[in-house]
């Protein structure tokens, strides 16, 4: 069985991918969604055309927020709480910077990682349905989050319906995304697991201009292992077979730092593992 992975979302209507990803700050005088005009980026290191996962939306929604809506600016530190799960829910969350994680509760009343969101990306769509929040949103570095009260941007957007939309295909990219989560936990072996768990960071860091050669993965391999539905054990191994195998490289300083030589070798082993399913929990 071939693996599918994530496609470039094509936000052109012309139908003409974007050259480069790693774009900063969009020109926001057009009001439609999909002709929005990049600008260059400093950056170069983007991963190869056609292997990115699907837009975040995140630099139209930093752009599209500033422009039009009201919102409230909140630092943010390590283990910081934007928001407690059962909370009344009233906001809407935008990433300025920093990573931040959220996470349910299990019956028993442990926390387990859900979801991890990188600059420009929103948190509190869970409370929509109910009006309560329904998982904790966790800074894991310092930051900035953008506050926007949500009736207010409801408003806003009857009077810009460019900012609806926009919210719209953020929300449907996070969708996606959780969708490809469960495919992968579905499909593929945990070796695999764990490298498109990186792979993936690795887009996320690229989308945004930063380096994927060598970063911090922040989380402890037993966050990894309940995000990706697998043991403390399987984590451990995986990350010891792809040191093993050239793939990965720790950095002397701390296990969380990894240093990842060429994003060609996580693909083609992600490919090489697909035939090998295996059970959600290993």
């Amino acid at each position: 069985m071939t693996i599918s992975f994530r496609q470039q979302h094509a936000l052109s209507h012309s139908g003409k991918a974007r050259e480069s990803m790693s774009i900063e700050r969009y020109d926001t005088a057009t009001l439609d969604l999909g002709t929005l005009t990049s600008l260059p980026s400093k950056s170069t290191s983007t991963p190869a055309q056609g292997d990115a996962r699907s837009s975040s939306y995140w630099r139209e929604s930093l752009a599209l927020v500033e422009k039009y809506a009201s919102f409230g600016r909140r630092k943010v530190r390590a283990d910081d709480r934007v928001y407690l799960c059962g909370e009344t829910f009233s906001k809407l969350y935008l990433i300025s910077s920093g990573l931040f994680k959220i996470v349910n509760l299990t019956p028993d009343g442990r926390e387990q990682p859900a979801g991890l969101y990188f600059k420009g990306e929103w948190l509190g769509f869970d409370g929509i349905p109910t009006g309560l929040y329904g998982c904790s949103a966790i800074a894991l570095t310092s930051g900035e989050v953008w506050t926007v009260a949500y009736d207010s941007l409801l408003q806003t957007s009857a009077r810009e319906p460019i900012l609806m939309r926009m919210i719209l295909a953020a929300m449907s990219a996070q969708l996606a995304h959780n969708r490809d989560l469960m495919l992968s936990m579905a499909t593929l072996s945990a070796d695999a697991r764990v490298c498109d768990f990186l792979l993936q960071w690795a887009y996320s860091l690229a989308e945004r201009g930063l380096r994927t050669d060598q970063f911090n993965v922040y989380l402890s391999r037993a966050d990894i292992g309940h995000y990706l539905g697998l043991r403390l054990e399987s984590i451990s191994r995986a990350l010891s077979k792809l040191a093993r195998c050239g793939i990965i490289e720790f950095n002397e300083k701390g296990r969380r730092e990894i240093s990842i030589p060429d994003l060609n070798a996580l693909r083609e082993f992600i490919q090489n593992n697909s035939e090998k399913t295996t059970p959600v929990l290993q």
